[in-house]
């Protein structure tokens, strides 16, 4: 079975290589992984512990024994509040559907979009339902998104002010600016940054080579850093090559069409990222949804695409690519990566990781959920990841064999036609991957990552002892904090906002309708002083919008002394 096709030749890269080392996972010494492992009492349910405090499986079948501490959390919403949020759902609906009835007969404002009539015989431009919501529920809900910062979106910003005259339909800047605490931003690592070493370096590049490239790769635009940074982004996470593009949305969306197509089954995960659904659709390949993390889900539509295969003529499928994401960034969920696995393995299919939100994130050294698990990198067939979160910089890259890099240099569209990667974003992933190799001479790297985790722990047990609804992996730095209703949600932006902490909000349709929800994003950045100022205020906040609907008890664990937040 063809992972892709170049013209009429068909490429057969080995899906299910092994290396000598096992599927245990790096023990050959690469740089630095650690070979032994000790088990620790810290307070933390007794789980085994590599070198710096992470999770690890002492097992050469991570695919059975992770699960002894592997933790994920998903509380059902209570029924009430389930109800009333439907309620609120239906009684802005009504109110609007009169807002539109009365303003077809000039009373109030009609804010209907309308195409023009020279346009009547083309298809509507404007969707009734879309128009609808944006019209009376989104714009009640506005100033809540779209927070202009006048900072860097480091462990603290400022958020610029603004007012609005006409019930959030436009803003003024008053030109005040509000310090507050970022639980906002994707800055894992608390790589972005505006001085230090990595600044330093990226002054220099752009010094050197200038701002853009004004070119794509395969014409004039492949500069020496570019193919540095690709060799430094296979060996950092294991494989053979890598290529690199400008944009992480496009990483996907745009690659992903070059490697299956008619003919082919992709199963993808029931809460993979929009970029990753638009690519399989773009493909023209059969798609099949199972469950959230579910392997018992994804184990049955395998078995089944196997015996049955095409629809209609019962052949075999060209290829079945199974999707999945390292980290979930809006369930804050971590993939069953070794499960994941023995099923492409055991139905011979391929598999396909994003680790946007993983890479640099998880794992001991920031090599993502392939090292949070201890699984060999070669049983990922194709590796993608972002440099927009961890790196503190732009775009994203696939990693695999030679053979799969060198097919997509020719046929991705995202690699022929769109302009190279700037300098100064390319030196700032290159200073940044160093970093976590231990290239640069430091262990600041490995260090951030660590405290990532810290930081992590600790918030997420604390949140939960205050009684809140938290979802998720207890490892994973999205911490989606449930709110349900519409009102409820809006109000504790403003309120946390008002008080110096700036937290994104999501609702529907982003979400299922009952699960709006606060999603916090920590950073190894954030002080032990700003994690608690920032608790407080969601204590007290929660306490005042009556959001603490868990019906579970948690216990604070005690935090080992050398792993304090300094």
């Amino acid at each position: 079975m063809a992972l892709y096709k170049r013209g009429r030749q068909t490429v057969l890269p080995n899906s299910n290589n092994n290396v000598s080392n096992g599927i245990n996972g790096y023990h050959n010494g690469v740089n630095g992984h650690c070979k032994s492992v000790k088990t620790t009492s810290n307070g933390m349910n007794g789980h085994h512990h590599i070198g710096n405090g992470f999770s690890k499986v002492p097992s050469a079948e991570p695919e059975k024994d992770y699960q002894s501490w592997y933790h994920e959390d998903y509380e059902d919403t209570p029924i009430y509040i389930g109800v009333v949020t439907y309620l609120c759902y239906l009684v802005l609906a009504i109110v609007g559907y009169i807002k539109d009835c009365l303003a077809t007969i000039g009373i109030g404002r009609n804010s209907v979009p309308k195409d023009a009539p020279k346009h009547k015989d083309f298809v509507a431009l404007y969707q009734d339902f879309d128009s609808f919501f944006m019209r009376h529920m989104y714009i009640k809900v506005k100033d809540c998104w779209n927070m202009p910062i006048g900072s860097i979106p480091a462990a603290e910003f400022e958020l610029l002010e603004r007012v609005t005259p006409d019930y959030n339909r436009t803003f003024r800047f008053t030109g005040r600016k509000h310090t507050a605490v970022n639980l906002g931003s994707y800055n894992y690592l608390g790589f972005s940054e505006n001085k230090g070493r990595r600044t330093d370096d990226v002054i220099e590049s752009t010094t050197k080579y200038g701002v853009g490239i004004c070119s794509s790769r395969q014409e004039l635009g492949n500069l020496d850093i570019h193919n540095e940074l690709e060799s430094l982004v296979a060996e950092f996470v294991g494989q053979e090559e890598a290529i690199t593009f400008g944009m992480g949305f496009a990483t996907n969306a745009l690659n992903i069409p070059s490697l299956i197509e008619k003919g082919c089954l992709v199963l993808s995960d029931r809460l993979n990222h929009a970029s990753l659904v638009l690519g399989i659709r773009l493909s023209g390949a059969v798609v099949r949804v199972f469950e959230h993390n579910d392997m018992q889900s994804l184990e049955s539509k395998l078995r089944r695409a196997v015996i049955e295969g095409q629809p209609r003529t019962h052949r075999p499928w060209k290829k079945i690519l199974i999707v999945v994401e390292g980290v979930y960034s809006m369930e804050g969920s971590i993939v069953k990566l070794p499960e994941v696995i023995a099923l492409k393995k055991k139905y011979k299919a391929y598999l396909y990781l994003d680790e946007a939100h993983s890479i640099g994130a998880m794992g001991p050294s920031g090599r993502g959920v392939v090292e949070y698990f201890s699984v060999n990198p070669k049983d990922v067939d194709i590796m993608m990841g972002t440099f927009t979160k961890s790196f503190g910089a732009c775009g994203g890259y696939i990693a695999g064999n030679k053979d799969l890099i060198d097919h997509l240099r020719v046929h991705s569209h995202s690699a022929t036609y769109a302009c190279s990667m700037p300098p100064a974003v390319v030196q700032q992933i290159i200073s940044v991957t160093k970093c976590l190799m231990g290239k640069d001479g430091t262990s600041l790297g490995k260090e951030r990552v660590r405290q990532l985790r810290i930081n992590t722990r600790y918030f997420r047990q604390r949140v939960k002892e205050m009684g809140f609804i938290v979802y998720g992996n207890d490892d994973s730095p999205v911490v989606p904090i449930i709110i349900c209703l519409p009102t409820k949600t809006t109000a504790f932006s403003r309120e946390c906002r008002k008080r110096g902490v700036g937290v994104v909000v999501v609702g529907f349709p982003a979400t299922p309708i009952i699960e709006a929800r606060a999603r916090i994003c920590l950073s190894a950045a954030h002080t032990r002083e700003m994690l608690d100022k920032a608790l407080n205020v969601i204590d007290e906040v929660g306490d005042m919008l009556s959001i603490k609907c868990s019906k579970r008890s948690f216990k604070l664990y005690d935090i080992p002394s050398d792993e304090k937040t300094k």
